[in-house]
């Protein structure tokens, strides 16, 4: 079968002729890394480089005469170290070569060893060294042998194995190696001309082959006779895949799983999985064997005379033959195979030549070669693109869809794209009636679309949730068939619940791409009423959901729904009527738990509608609760709420309530802010209608409005009239009145002449605290009442006032008599005096005070002694010259102070001028006359300027703030600035070295 149709996989192309360079034919060959070592029939190594375009000619024959020839030739994977075996007529000897030698260098260890097989470690080799490595004889033995290219000789080598139950020669070897915790697992394979030979281990390869010695050996043997038996593993990024033994009765090939625990029979653990066999007898060739063979991926390649058979490894049918282009007629045509691990070519060789095999995407073909088997899982994971995909998932479809299995057909349809149309496959389920395997394609297709098929998903989730009603419904009548004692049908079938929930879920998942409305319809239609709740609850359509839960009574899943955070508020407000009725204390918590997010005022209709119904006598009362909550924790200021609170109240028979809300004051507490939120007035018109004369009486007081609070306080208690009076403490004469009206009131209470009750309504004014007296309340009693029942009031009331004119007649004599001391004190000052120093100097000027002459005159209204100037006298002993003091104050003075007292000044001087010249002169040229008008100047300028001491009084300490440099002393500043005195420039030579 040829399972391709993309052009052939493997092509031959001619790589070198006369690869042996003169140096005999061909007679073994290896490869790696674009490298190849040739092995020629006069003992001659010919290595290739293809990397370099170069080539090296190694004789190993070392100058010896005779036949020599190359027996086989050994490459790494790098194509860095070589081991060639030659056969002499003396023996074997052994030769290795690093790609730095100019020459080989023979291992004297292995010498008379026919050397059949090399098994490299891949996972630890080095360019410096091979580490270790297995040799295989042609007598049966296994070695163990390392080579560092620094001693240019063999570092060691060690016997592992010989077999001695069959003896046979060692054909080929393979080693790989994998790590286990802290140790290394070696796996090593093994074949002869007839068996095959597996060993596993940890450790050292010597301890590995030496735990044999005590247990039975894992073999596989097969039948027939081969001339060169092979063993090959698939290397792929540096692991070994599978492998392939080329054995007499066909080639033995399997997976490999190293690190695999799956013990075998006996007792080894088996890491060979999918084991499988090839007989030759397909290849149609009257039972010719192969001569050599190569593993590559998915196919073998065999040799068998000069062409190539290409076998797939899966399907074991032969897909290609390649023909070998063998021009010299002398050849004895091909002689073998060789790969190239790590480069993944491969080489055909005769006698002179060297052909590269190249492969070209080996496997494109394979998940048609799988499918044919029927091994989907692998054709899928071999499929290149969609189209490949589809004709899988069609092929297991229409297999499971003929064996009547809906479900799993439908979830293989779902994943095709391209192979048939949407409408082709759901008119096949259409076709038969199954209607629950169409949803499942429906549901399995939804997970296949992508995002951007926005309308197919839509249209598509649509039709799935048709379909979900459609089959409850069909349950739903199912049950009711079989339901003989009701006539509907009870759906708590297991199957009923599990489509249900199901359809739920669906529905979750699909939200966001089912179209609202027309689900809605659907739902509706269908009448699903608790799926339709469910839906629109997904929606965000909180309205629907909570007008269903309160059409059925349940008001505590309304008010979960409510209380969803991304609910919006106004969903409270709609439904808080329905709710409060339907579970008042429900409802009130929920408030109460979300505190400030709700606004009472907007509650206040829906707490109005169920005050309105009657209530148990006991019941609590559920919007008082709220009120009061929104009032005392909330601090809540909206008006309607007090009022709504206060109406509640004033309807109670127990007025405790009212009466302390009204007392409460809840608005006092704020800065600014009123004392109570309700509206008094409508508070008032409330109490009055509903009979609460207490709760009237402190709204009156409130309003302070007094009088009519103790009017009607008086008709109430008389107690509490008196409270009512005494609250009134900043008008006296208010007070007063209202003790009056309590006064009267309590004297029209006691009526009659009996001496007890005259005497009864007398002792009220102790209560008054003085406040009224005997005369005050006399008015209000009966004309016939006698005398002799107020006499001790009377005289009571007369000896106060006696001792009230005592008291006034000393406080006129205390006044009189300090009327006397004060115009005694003013006569006193007229004849006071200082005595003064003739050397007292003025504390302005520093000049004696009693300086005659010289002084300018401040005015001629200044009474004079002699020639001297007039001065100031303090009592602190300071003295100064009137003009030098009136300078003084008027610099240290205010602007308008100093204004002032020059105009004092100005205007006493024109006085005194005036009066000279109207009246004349003394002999020592001051006035004779004095006049008001001079005194009172002359007395407001004394005021102004020696009111007190200017060096002890305030004006001192006013001088603190004065700056040190007055703004007109800039000159005086200016002349103590220190200036530098201009010095002559000097000009110093310079001197220049050249």
């Amino acid at each position: 079968m040829d399972a391709g149709g993309g052009g052939q996989l493997f092509s031959v192309d001619p790589l070198e002729r006369q690869a042996a360079r003169g140096h005999g034919v061909v007679t073994s060959m290896a490869a790696g890394s674009d490298v190849i070592v040739l092995g020629t029939s006069r003992g001659w190594l010919v290595r290739h480089d293809y990397t370099f375009e170069d080539a090296h000619d190694l004789d190993l024959g070392s100058g010896r005469s005779g036949d020599h020839s190359v027996h086989r030739v050994f490459l790494d994977p790098g194509g860095k170290h070589c081991v060639a075996t030659v056969v002499h007529p003396g023996g074997a000897e052994t030769y290795y070569h690093h790609a730095r030698w100019p020459r080989p260098k023979q291992l004297p260890r292995l010498r008379g060893l026919l050397v059949n097989a090399v098994a490299w470690n891949r996972q630890s080799i080095t360019e410096a060294s091979t580490k270790e490595i297995i040799l295989g004889t042609e007598s049966g033995q296994i070695f163990e042998m390392a080579v560092e290219e620094t001693d240019k000789r063999e570092k060691y080598v060690k016997p592992l194995f010989e077999l001695t139950e069959q003896r046979e020669g060692i054909k080929d070897l393979q080693m790989e190696t994998a790590v286990v915790g802290n140790s290394i697992r070696y796996y090593v394979m093994a074949v002869t001309p007839t068996r095959l030979y597996s060993f596993t281990g940890i450790g050292s390869l010597e301890t590995v082959f030496a735990s044999y010695s005590d247990r039975a050996i894992h073999f596989m043997e097969l039948p027939g006779e081969i001339p060169n038996s092979e063993l090959h593993f698939f290397i792929k990024q540096r692991r070994a895949k599978h492998f392939g033994w080329l054995s007499g009765s066909g080639i033995y090939h399997g997976e490999l799983n190293f690190g695999a625990q799956h013990s075998s029979t006996s007792g080894d653990e088996n890491f060979v999985e999918n084991k499988g066999f090839f007989d030759y007898s397909k290849l149609g060739d009257s039972g010719t064997k192969p001569r050599s063979f190569a593993l590559s991926e998915f196919h073998f390649l065999l040799l068998i005379g000069d062409k190539i058979k290409v076998v797939n490894r899966i399907s074991k049918q032969m897909v290609e033959e390649l023909v070998v282009d063998n021009t010299p007629e002398t050849s004895r045509g091909i002689i073998g195979l060789c790969s190239d691990a790590s480069t993944g070519l491969f080489y055909a060789y005769d006698e002179s030549s060297i052909f590269q095999i190249s492969t070209s995407d080996e496997g494109r073909d394979m998940w048609q070669v799988y499918l044919d088997m029927n091994h989907y899982a692998a054709a899928l994971s071999h499929c290149r693109n969609p189209f490949q995909r589809d004709q899988v998932y069609l092929v297991q479809a229409d297999a499971a869809f003929a064996a009547k299995e809906y479900y799993i057909a439908a979830s293989f349809y779902a994943k095709m794209n391209y192979v048939l149309s949407f409408e082709e496959i759901s008119l096949k389920f259409i076709s038969i009636g199954e209607q629950d395997a169409l949803r499942t394609f429906l549901l399995r297709r939804l997970d296949n679309l992508t995002k951007d098929d926005k309308m197919q998903i839509t249209m598509i989730s649509t039709w799935a949730t048709e379909l979900y009603l459609d089959k409850i419904n069909r349950l739903l009548l199912e049950d009711s068939t079989v339901t003989t004692t009701n006539s509907v049908a009870e759906p708590n079938s297991s199957e009923y619940r599990s489509i249900v929930n199901e359809f739920r879920a669906f529905l979750s998942d699909s939200k966001d791409v089912l179209d609202e409305a027309t689900t809605m319809r659907l739902l509706e239609s269908y009448g699903r009423v608790d799926e339709l709740v469910y839906f629109a609850g997904l929606k965000e359509q909180y309205e629907i959901v909570v007008h269903h839960y309160i059409q059925q009574g349940e008001a505590r899943k309304a008010l979960e729904v409510i209380q969803r955070r991304n609910v919006p508020v106004d969903l409270v407000y709609k439904f808080a009527p329905d709710l409060i009725m339907l579970d008042a204390y429900e409802t009130v918590e929920s408030w109460m738990m979300a505190r400030n997010k709700l606004n009472p005022g907007k509650l206040i209709p829906a707490m109005m509608r169920y005050v309105s119904e009657p209530h148990a006598k006991n019941e609590t009362h559920e919007v008082i609760k709220y009120l009061e909550f929104c009032v005392k924790d909330l601090n809540n200021e909206d008006p309607g709420v007090h009022n709504l609170l206060l109406s509640l109240y004033a309807k109670k028979e127990d007025e405790s309530q009212l009466l302390q809300f009204l007392d409460t004051k809840f608005g006092k507490g704020q800065t600014n802010g009123p004392e109570f939120f309700y509206d008094p007035k409508y508070a008032l018109r409330l109490c009055l209608q509903e009979k609460r004369m207490r709760a009237c009486v402190r709204i009156y007081s409130m309003m302070s409005m007094h009088e009519e609070a103790v009017a009607l306080a008086l008709k109430v208690d008389l107690e509490l009239a008196k409270a009512e009076a005494d609250k009134v403490e900043d008008d006296e004469e208010l007070r007063k009145k209202l003790w009056l009206k309590v006064a009267k009131h309590v004297i029209e209470q006691e009526k009659g002449v009996k001496r007890e009750n005259i005497k009864k309504a007398i002792e009220f004014l102790s209560e008054t605290n003085n406040l009224l007296k005997i005369e005050d309340i006399l008015p209000f009693f009966p004309d016939f009442v006698l005398i002799d029942d107020f006499k001790e009031e009377i005289c009571k009331s007369l000896k106060d006032y006696n001792s009230q004119i005592e008291l006034l007649k000393q406080e006129m004599d205390d006044a009189t008599r300090g009327a006397d001391n004060i115009r005694s004190d003013i006569g006193a000052l007229a004849q006071r005096y200082t005595v003064i120093d003739r050397e007292q100097d003025c504390g302005v000027c520093r000049r004696k005070i009693l300086t005659v002459g010289g002084l300018h005159q401040v005015g001629r209204s200044y009474t004079s002694v002699g020639h001297m100037a007039p001065f100031y006298v303090f009592p602190c002993g300071h003295a100064f010259h009137a003009n030098c003091l009136i300078g003084h104050v008027t610099r240290c003075s205010s602007q308008a102070q100093a204004e002032r007292i020059l105009d004092l000044q100005k205007r006493l001087s024109l006085m005194d001028r005036k009066a000279a010249k109207d009246n004349g002169t003394s002999v020592n040229g001051e006035s004779v006359m004095s006049t008001t008008p001079v005194d009172k100047l002359r007395s407001q300028l004394d005021d102004a300027v020696a009111s007190e001491c200017p060096f002890c009084g305030d004006l001192m300490i006013k001088e603190i703030s004065q700056p040190f440099i007055l703004p007109g002393e800039s000159d005086e500043k200016a002349s103590w600035e220190i200036k530098p005195q201009p010095t002559p420039q000097k000009i110093l030579p310079m001197t220049m070295s050249i």
